[in-house]
């Protein structure tokens, strides 16, 4: 196992991963608690005074009705109906938002706007993922392995006798900026058009869905003031997909990085297994330096 070598005692690098780790989420905890923490007391109390303000225009009602009524709105919400409008509003279950609510699924973003509420679109929920996360993955890491060998082809290319290594650097960029401006660039713009967002709203939905976190404070087709095309949806669910894979991609790559970069300070002590594993590399054909995780 590689180790460490810190004031001449070797330490396994599988601890100080998980100590890193671990204070790398509490590092998050504490600087999003710090940002956000503030902001939503304020909105609490103001939700609070908005409350007592209706409650004194209109007189007739009382604290428990209008508590009744914001349970009911939330319910609403709760069950994907937007209390914005009217009943006229576009349904969440046409097929366009069908199509994109299974690619959320089978995908595993979830942005939680939206669920089944019936009994059996629940158990079918269930099962649909079942089957359709591990057919995802399959199909992910088929078009990952695609785009790899592209990678790969691209690689012997350039490092072709006469072909300086700057050439090599230029087209590895070449791909990465193509990829982010088709993926991270360009549908901030489109979402930000079509949604009312501003560009920096835009780009936190593209990189919050496409990483697959996707929290659903930001989604497209809700706005019931907005007429959507019908394949809008369904146009994007596509684009998440491929979207996906590249980043996924890029995501694998950077993780090989900063192996790589942590291993400059790794130590093997046995010398011998260094050179026996120097020797099994030079007789076995040189792999792709680029892995999609199988």
């Amino acid at each position: 196992m590689p180790l460490l070598t810190l004031h001449n005692q070797q330490i396994g690098w599988t601890p100080l991963l998980v100590l890193g780790y671990l204070f790398y989420l509490l590092l998050g905890a504490m600087v999003f608690q710090l940002l956000e923490k503030q902001a939503e007391t304020h909105f609490r109390d103001q939700f609070q005074l908005e409350k007592l303000k209706f409650l004194q225009n209109y007189t007739c009602l009382d604290r428990k009705a209008l508590e009744q009524f914001v349970q009911v709105l939330m319910e609403a919400w709760e069950k994907g109906v937007n209390p914005e409008g009217n009943s006229t509003n576009p349904g969440n279950w046409d097929f366009s938002n069908s199509f994109f609510f299974a690619g959320t699924v089978v995908t595993t973003i979830g942005y939680g706007n939206l669920s089944p509420s019936t009994v059996a679109g629940q158990i079918f929920c269930v099962f649909y993922a079942l089957f359709g996360v591990p057919l995802n993955l399959a199909f992910l890491n088929q078009l990952g392995k695609s785009l790899n060998a592209h990678l790969i082809t691209l690689e012997r290319w350039v490092q072709k006798p006469g072909r300086a290594q700057v050439v090599q650097t230029l087209a590895v960029a070449i791909f990465l900026t193509a990829g982010t401006l088709l993926f991270l660039v360009f549908p901030p713009l489109v979402f930000s058009y079509i949604e009312g967002w501003s560009y920096g709203e835009g780009f936190y939905f593209t990189f919050i869905t496409l990483s697959t976190i996707g929290f659903g404070d930001y989604v497209i087709g809700t706005n019931p003031n907005k007429h959507y095309i019908p394949v809008y949806r369904s146009l994007t669910a596509i684009w998440i997909v491929f979207g996906l894979a590249w980043l996924a991609l890029v995501f694998n790559v950077g993780a090989d990085l900063m192996e790589k970069f942590l291993q400059l300070k790794w130590h093997q002590p046995d010398l011998s297994l260094a050179q026996g594993a120097t020797t099994k590399s030079e007789d076995e054909p040189e792999q792709p330096r680029i892995h999609i995780p199988s």
